[in-house]
């Protein structure tokens, strides 16, 4: 089918255009959560973001191959959302995962060939200031370069400003 990314600044409204956008095709929906819960207050975060989800969506809880979920759901879903590609990138970075670009390639390929649309919700990280160390610096160029690709592979892109999704391609 093809790929949709969504991409915008921290709260921005991301992810609830995503879920808005995913509710268009037809039940069941998929949702691939990147996020690790760590803490108290992630936890916290991630119970907000399931109310928000309701019961339309399956959860998949998958921080490192968000892509074999996607290719074993194999089109049994109108859509999937995966949320998010930096919090996808950051854990790989911090499990010292080599092959980050080999693994968004594969992403970005098995998104593409999936029979159902799959929207992929990332954050813009180069709009602020140069950060202090080096694993914030690789972060943030990978990023970029993470969103590029996946720009040139998605069918369509949005940029969310105030809660406005702007329209790229």
């Amino acid at each position: 089918m093809s790929c949709v990314l969504i991409g915008g600044g921290s709260r921005s409204g991301k992810s609830r255009f995503a879920l808005e956008y995913a509710r268009r095709y037809a039940l069941p929906l998929a949702f691939i959560a990147t996020a690790e819960t760590r803490d108290d207050e992630m936890q916290e975060r991630v119970a907000a973001h399931r109310a928000d989800r309701g019961a339309d969506f399956t959860t998949f809880e998958e921080p490192y191959d968000p892509a074999r979920v996607i290719a074993e759901a194999n089109g049994r879903f109108g859509a999937i959302v995966v949320d998010c590609l930096t919090l996808w990138l950051s854990n790989l970075l911090l499990a010292d995962v080599a092959d980050i670009a080999r693994r968004t390639g594969e992403l970005l390929r098995i998104g593409s060939e999936c029979p159902s649309p799959v929207l992929l919700v990332t954050n813009e990280v180069g709009c602020g200031i140069v950060p202090e160390n080096a694993l914030a610096r690789r972060f943030r160029d990978l990023a970029g370069s993470v969103n590029q690709q996946a720009a040139i592979a998605s069918q369509e892109a949005y940029w969310m400003a105030f809660g406005i999704p702007i329209r790229l391609k």
